[in-house]
């Protein structure tokens, strides 16, 4: 069946010598994976592999089958172009850390208009913006309501439960969160992506925080790992 959906690139992995399997999240279907054959070596498709970079939003025609793994792709359209995504080196860090996430995430293949539309926005967001150092932060949160657990914290206690994901008026144990990281979560909390808002944190401060969150998301989500891509955005946000 032929179909046409807009879709944003979460994987591109090589396969074989000159294949690629490229997974998406795209509106109309949920997560899908392609298979693009002999797009590594082919100078004359359509298809380029450089449509296939994390985050690039897409326009789709694909035959779709029922029951088969890897779909294939007809024509792609790069719906929305992002020089600045692909060119900024901790952007482009920042792009590959949140689609590893995503990618290990979004397993549903059905349609979610609201988490598709939100994902795209914080795209176009992202790419035309130059502050933008605590947005991967942001946007993990703000994902959090899509995924069903978004922190429910009440600014009057003092400490957060993790697995229960609201606040507690003791230290509920080794999943309790207190202290400065909460202070710092407090205020993150809310921040909209199209308000000129930054809250200023130390790079100890985001590193403590993000590791709080992908304990969080590990706690909620069965199998989640820590991204390998981590330890390249720790590295691009010590640089000086």
């Amino acid at each position: 069946m032929l179909v046409s959906t807009p879709a944003v690139v979460l994987s591109s992995k090589r396969y074989r010598d000159s294949d690629l399997i490229v997974t998406c999240f795209t509106r109309n279907f949920g997560r899908v994976s392609y298979i693009l054959k002999g797009i590594l070596k082919s100078r004359k498709g359509k298809l380029r592999p450089a449509f296939f970079q994390p985050f690039t939003l897409l326009d789709l025609e694909a035959n779709h089958k029922d029951n088969r793994s890897l779909q294939y792709i007809k024509e792609a359209r790069i719906s929305h172009p992002l020089n600045s995504l692909h060119s900024d080196q901790i952007k482009r860090a920042i792009a590959l850390f949140l689609s590893e996430v995503l990618y290990a995430t979004l397993k549903v293949e059905e349609k979610q208009d609201d988490l598709f539309d939100y994902i795209e926005t914080t795209i176009k967001w992202f790419e035309t913006h130059e502050t933008y150092a605590s947005f991967h932060i942001v946007f993990l949160l703000e994902l959090t309501k899509y995924l069903g657990f978004y922190p429910d914290v009440d600014i009057n206690h003092d400490y957060f439960d993790l697995v229960e994901g609201r606040s507690a008026n003791r230290d509920t144990g080794l999943y309790s969160v207190s202290g400065e990281n909460l202070t710092v979560l407090k205020e993150i909390l809310g921040i909209k992506f199209d308000r000129d808002k930054e809250v200023y944190l130390s790079m100890i401060q985001k590193r403590n925080l993000l590791d709080m969150i992908l304990l969080y998301f590990k706690v909620h989500l069965d199998g989640f790992k820590e991204p390998k891509s981590l330890t390249v955005l720790n590295e691009v946000f010590a640089d000086p």
